[in-house]
């Protein structure tokens, strides 16, 4: 365990951050299958919201680091061409 006040600030800091990080990223892949499902099931209006949503997070997601804009490309990428066919 650490042993300075600092360490433990750190310490702090990381659960705070790993807590915020895991609720983005199951937010995304959660409107991730919302999307696919909508899309499935024929609705385009709501498959192009849903489709909408999942973007703003990815997106928010790679603006804080969480996942590299790579992959935020590629899962956006891969959503959409499967929405689509």
């Amino acid at each position: 365990m650490a042993n300075t006040k600092s360490a433990l600030k750190r310490v702090r800091q990381a659960e705070t951050a790993t807590a915020r990080n895991k609720s983005l990223t199951s937010r995304m892949k959660n409107l991730r299958k919302q999307a696919l499902t909508t899309a499935e099931a024929g609705d385009k209006d709501a498959a192009q919201k849903a489709y909408s949503e999942f973007t703003s997070a990815v997106d928010l997601c790679a603006k804080n680091n969480i996942i590299h804009k790579n992959k935020a490309a590629n899962l956006k990428s891969k959503t959409s061409k499967s929405m689509k066919g």
